[in-house]
């Protein structure tokens, strides 16, 4: 006991940031003693220990880092602490055997729920066999059950009226079954989670009402599913905010519907944004000298991410590219132009891949000349101009064009400058013109 207080005292002291490291080693001890502590062997005095960690932990301050209180509420033997765990209306104090018994006859590793979700077999009322049937009817097999079961195991918390109306819901962007099994084995967490079913709709409706096709709007409730908690009110706001910027800008009305639906496509995520960060955004870029077509221009080119960052990131880039490339505010305008993503990156990574560039032999009016190849990483750039050298092509005597662009672009250059090396310099089967 006194060998657990220590350490309890030294978790709750250990707060500063260069001690962390030690305060999660502590945690874990901690850990594990107590685990022994409250193991059926050392029932008599668990009650007591139990009740004095959680009085000595509730009056300090939690650190942040560490995952202790996690770790206790994961283990079996936690009778009195289950009150803390992430809990329904209908939690027990201990596993229920028969969730387990029954996902373990559905082949599912248990111990990797207790790892991730530990408290869904805590619950009195679950159902593992009605979501199996279910998926099993939708066409899933063992394999697959196994697997959504063990990725997300709240799928045993949601009943089979709950699962209904979620399938409902998926369907009205066109899924029959067969797309939406294949869909629940590849997001599960997206289909299984949802808090509010209703809000879902509103916004499914909404976004079809405002042009965007069911693909899309399904691949938003699989990969963007936090767009659908926000009420649809607060994206109807966000769209409007949209639309009057881009017609503040210049953007023509013609145009308006194709630029909305094309931005939102690309960046879902933009409609997480608060009204005053966009404006804050825009009114920053024009005291950069930015034009408002200009403008406008870089909010296409980056999908709507430009508004994700702070006129505070913005001005770091700006400034440190300046510095990098030895150019007027005039001459970074033209190359933010050319390649927005110098506003998008941050410090760090544009001075990482600067330096990767002049490691290679690449000055840096060759960057200036074809900035775009700041968008590759500092591997991608290896690789691309290993190949290269080994057709002859020295990159640091020439353009960086033929290093630029996405894989397939420079894949197709690529074998065009080896499809006109192997070529001879003459056609051997043309006729020649020999005087007789």
């Amino acid at each position: 006991m006194l060998f657990l207080c220590l350490l309890l005292r030294a978790h709750l002291c250990l707060h500063s940031k260069s001690q962390r490291p030690l305060c999660e080693n502590l945690c874990f001890l901690c850990y594990r003693y107590d685990e022994y502590i409250l193991s059926p062997r050392m029932v008599g005095i668990s009650q007591w220990t139990a009740g004095l960690l959680w009085k000595l932990l509730i009056r300090s301050q939690p650190c942040r880092l560490c995952s202790f209180r996690k770790m206790l509420l994961a283990s079996k033997y936690r009778p009195s602490l289950a009150r803390f765990t992430y809990t329904t209306d209908h939690q027990s104090n201990k596993e229920n055997k028969r969730t387990v018994e029954k996902l373990s006859k559905f082949s599912v590793d248990i111990r990797k729920i207790r790892r991730l979700k530990g408290w869904v077999l805590f619950e009195d009322k679950t159902y593992v066999e009605e979501i199996a049937n279910v998926l099993q009817q939708l066409g899933a097999d063992e394999v697959a059950i196994a697997s959504i079961l063990e990725r997300c195991p709240e799928a045993i918390v949601c009943s089979p009226t709950t699962f209904n109306t979620q399938k409902e819901l998926w369907q009205l962007v066109g899924k029959n079954e067969q797309e939406l099994v294949k869909l629940i084995e590849q997001f599960p967490e997206s289909f299984f989670t949802v808090k509010d079913q209703e809000t879902q709709k509103l916004n499914i409706q909404f976004f079809q009402e405002l042009g965007l096709k069911d693909v899309v709007i399904s691949r938003f409730m699989t990969t963007a599913s936090s767009i659908f908690l926000n009420p649809v009110e607060k994206n109807k706001q966000m769209i409007s905010i949209l639309q009057e910027s881009y017609l503040n800008l210049g953007g023509s009305k013609a145009n308006l519907k194709v630029w909305l639906l094309k931005l939102l496509s690309q960046n879902p995520f933009i409609l997480l944004n608060s009204s005053a960060a966009i404006k804050e955004t825009l009114e920053f870029l024009q005291e950069q000298g930015f034009t408002n077509s200009e403008i406008l221009q870089l909010l296409s080119k980056l999908k709507g991410f430009l508004f994700q960052l702070c006129p505070a990131s913005i001005q770091n880039s700006i400034s440190f590219s300046k510095n990098a490339f030895k150019c007027t505010d005039h001459d970074l305008k033209h190359l933010v132009l050319k390649c927005p993503a110098i506003l998008y990156y941050s410090v760090p990574v544009l001075e990482e891949r600067i330096q990767g560039l002049l490691k290679e032999g690449i000055s840096i009016a060759q960057i200036r000349e074809t900035p775009m190849v700041l968008e590759l990483t500092p591997q991608i750039v290896q690789y691309r101009i290993r190949k290269l050298n080994s057709l002859g092509y020295r990159i640091k005597d020439g353009h960086l064009v033929n290093l630029n662009g996405t894989k397939k672009e420079f894949e197709a250059n690529f074998g065009k400058i080896q499809a006109k090396k192997g070529r001879p310099l003459f056609n051997p089967v043309a006729p020649l013109n020999v005087e007789e």
